[in-house]
């Protein structure tokens, strides 16, 4: 079995790598050539944690396993930890033998910002020019470098819970020449992208705070009773997913799907948009709004391409299992 640490990741995980991980995942899934397990994710009733467990196989690409992990609210303050914690282990598809162990911190950070990305190729319309941040944590970094990537954006707006964080998406907006603005929730109507990264249990965004044609990517919600947005936008929005069941189990669509605004056939998915299959954005007026829960096959497709790397460059542990 091979062992790809988490301190190695960053010399061989580029964004790009990850988007095109990503994106060739979300084809696959519409295509019917990989499919995801149902998620485990629960409170385990120490230090505040979530922990679970997604996993899936991808026939076309021969990648089987799972990734282990969860939240830990405290470990920041406490430990100095990052609140995200999770390891990715990849299977033999042909034998089910345990062949990598990978360090998935970094890793789910940049799937998960390289989801976002793929949603803005593939639904923004092509002269969005203001993108909007909700949420300035340690992932909203990661997903507005990503975001930056797929427009030419020439101002970047937002807004947090905590004011005092705004720095953190206000450097990586400095780093890439874009003016950065610190505005009200209500100010969001200038953005043509707006991408909510929080773990909010309560929305923040509303359906007034959207301007028409404007693209959202709500990528906080991945537990029963998160939520980030308004329902009623899901009413006003196309509507596309990573994985329907998700989506309207545990994604933004749950409260939507809940309150009888839209039905789980309203959900579409975005490796659809990518295979051709579903046209997507047909209008520069319409509002679409990709729900980004996390599925266990991006974290395959991100690790895989790791081990990959790490082989070829010989940082790879190989261990006796």
């Amino acid at each position: 079995m091979l062992i790809v640490p988490e301190l190695e990741i960053a010399d061989l995980m580029t964004r790009q790598a990850a988007f095109d991980a990503v994106e060739q995942v979300f084809a696959a899934m519409a295509s019917g050539d990989a499919y995801n397990f149902p998620v485990v994710r629960e409170a385990i009733g120490h230090e505040d944690a979530l922990y679970g467990f997604k996993g899936g196989f991808d026939r076309a690409g021969l990648t089987l396993g799972l990734k282990a992990g969860g939240y830990w609210p405290n470990n920041l303050e406490k430990r100095g930890l990052i609140n995200h914690q999770s390891t990715v282990f990849l299977f033999d598809p042909d034998t089910g033998k345990p062949s990598a162990m990978v360090g998935g911190n970094l890793l789910t950070a940049l799937r998960t910002a390289a989801a976002s990305s793929v949603s803005i190729k593939h639904l923004a319309r092509r002269d969005a020019k203001v993108i909007g941040m909700i949420g300035a944590g340690h992932q909203a970094a990661f997903q507005l470098r990503a975001a930056l990537e797929q427009r030419a954006f020439e101002k970047v707006i937002g807004w947090n819970y905590h004011p005092e964080m705004l720095p953190n998406i206000e450097k990586v907006a400095n780093e890439a020449g874009v003016p950065f603005q610190a505005v009200e929730l209500d100010e969001m109507t200038e953005a043509d992208v707006i991408i909510s990264i929080t773990s909010a249990f309560a929305p923040s965004l509303m359906a007034n705070h959207v301007s028409a044609g404007a693209h959202i990517a709500c990528m906080g919600t991945d537990t029963k009773g998160k939520q980030e947005v308004e329902a009623a936008l899901l009413a006003r929005a196309s509507v596309f997913t990573d994985e329907v069941a998700q989506s309207v189990s545990i994604g933004e669509a749950q409260h939507a799907v809940a309150e009888g605004l839209i039905q789980e056939s309203d959900v579409a998915q975005l490796g659809a948009v990518i295979n051709g299959t579903d046209p997507g954005r047909i209008s520069d007026n319409q509002i679409t709004l990709f729900d980004g829960t996390g599925v266990g096959l991006q974290d395959l497709a991100v690790a895989a391409s790791v081990v990959d790397l790490a082989v070829r460059k010989g940082v790879a542990i190989e261990v006796d299992f």
